[in-house]
């Protein structure tokens, strides 16, 4: 794959043994998307449209944080990724606002909001009403 292919916001390795990028884990971010490239000889890519994601947390493990690292935890709608985190990467807060920006771009655009995307469901779903109508 050409590196020119996509218009990448972010990148950064996962971080190792003192916060040095000695991986073979690299994260990317696009405009419209959040890729996770790992491998060396063989190579997986897993990507995330942003829209789909719902939440997100940030971690600062105290391993991490001895060298300026964290980790970010993303929850989405993806069929094959419920879940991702983003290893022990540099500048955690300012990727965390960047991702926020790109996606609330893309959910503006699709016009959707994360508890659009959530299976919400009436309460009176949970209360039992075959008694209701007991002949006396």
């Amino acid at each position: 794959m050409k590196k020119d292919e996509f218009a990448y916001v972010w990148t950064d390795k996962k971080r190792t043994l003192f916060g040095l990028p000695i991986s073979f884990t690299r994260y990317f971010l696009t405009e419209t998307k959040f890729i996770t490239r790992t491998g060396f000889l063989s190579v997986d890519e897993d990507e995330i449209d942003l829209y789909k994601i719902t939440d997100k947390k940030v971690r600062f493990p105290f391993f991490q944080r001895m060298f300026k690292c964290g980790s970010i935890i993303i929850y989405s709608r993806d069929a094959d990724t419920p879940s991702k985190e983003i290893h022990c990467i540099k500048n955690v807060r300012q990727v965390s606002e960047l991702l926020d920006k790109y996606l609330n771009i893309m959910r503006d655009k699709y016009g959707i909001r994360g508890r659009d995307m959530i299976n919400f469901h009436d309460h009176y779903d949970d209360v039992d009403t075959s008694n209701d109508f007991d002949i006396i």
